[in-house]
């Protein structure tokens, strides 16, 4: 059985960007993870793209952090308006809905990492209204929010901040990359869902940019989620099918509804993927993966679709 997949995280728009700052790649056909015509074989495609910004990072061609951010919201317009036969911009849980009964993808922007616009919550008005429903506080930096998973630090009080903004304009909060600090920091002063949108167990796997145990309970409790990254140094040495399995199938353990696990695939932001797994094709093979290991066809299908979709339902109205 195939199932649609809604996919919480991918690089796909720097990445494109960054293979040639002066010639816009293409999002129908590439060489990377993800593009439209592999996309489009599965029975429905709701993607997160990313707006990827850090001040860690040495940008191609001197270009700033500003720039990158506007490139990256250009490429994304100019992708959809090119392949509005195929795929469309998506505001809402409704709009995903609408898009897929019409025999459509849907693509959802996100920013991961506010070094674009500053850090500045103030910004997060204008931003939800130009589409924006997920934002990360930061990347592997520390920054005027918080700390990362690398540096430690939790929560300033202009993080607290971001933090109330984005939740009052309808903006998920991300905590994958953040430092435990500022997880719980976060936790602490939440009034909405919270996510993490490519983070897998610690338990299984433990290195710092997966969940404890106690920290994906905690996102469930939010009514929040946990989305499956698929780059090997967050899955496990010798990462395949299986190995992305035991991860979901750990989480299941901690919430047997399994209503709080979804995906987060990382694609074309990572550098390794299981054996097996080439892009946004291989979401068929862990589907039947988790069937033949005894997942029944709803519980997947939660996974795949419908928990992403209920918490931009929640959130995002």
């Amino acid at each position: 059985m195939n199932f649609p997949v809604f996919d919480l995280h991918c690089d796909t728009l720097s990445a494109l960007l960054c293979r040639e700052m002066d010639c816009f790649g293409n999002l129908l056909n590439n060489e990377g993870h993800i593009d439209l015509a592999r996309a489009g074989k599965l029975p429905g495609y709701a993607q997160c793209f990313a707006c990827f910004t850090s001040t860690f990072e040495n940008l191609p061609g001197g270009i700033s952090v500003v720039q990158m951010f506007e490139r990256q919201i250009v490429q994304f317009q100019r992708e959809i308006n090119r392949n509005n036969n195929l795929i469309q911009m998506a505001y809402s849980a409704q709009d995903v809905r609408d898009n897929y009964a019409a025999g459509k993808m849907s693509g959802i922007l996100t920013i991961e990492g506010p070094a674009g616009f500053d850090f500045d919550p103030g910004l997060l008005s204008d931003l939800s209204l130009a589409g924006f429903r997920i934002t990360s506080l930061g990347w592997n930096e520390k920054n005027p929010l918080t700390g990362s998973h690398i540096t430690g630090g939790g929560l300033t009080q202009q993080g607290r901040e971001y933090v109330k903004q984005a939740q009052s304009n309808k903006m998920i909060v991300d905590v994958s990359h953040i430092s435990d600090e500022g997880f719980w920091d976060i936790m602490d002063c939440t009034t909405a869902p919270v996510i993490a949108t490519h983070s897998n167990s610690r338990s299984v796997h433990n290195v710092s940019r997966n969940l404890t145990d106690e920290m994906f309970l905690a996102l469930c409790q939010t009514g929040g989620l946990a989305g499956i990254n698929l780059y090997i140094d967050f899955l496990g040495d010798h990462a395949d099918l299986n190995t992305v399995c035991d991860h979901i199938f750990h989480f299941m353990e901690l919430d047997p509804t399994g209503t709080h696990i979804a995906l987060g695939g990382d694609l074309d932001g990572c550098e390794s993927l299981p054996v097996g797994i080439s892009g946004i094709d291989g979401y068929p093979l862990i589907a039947q993966r988790l069937l033949d290991r005894g997942l029944g066809e709803d519980a997947v299908m939660n996974i795949f679709w419908n928990n992403a979709l209920g918490v931009m339902e929640k959130c995002c109205m």
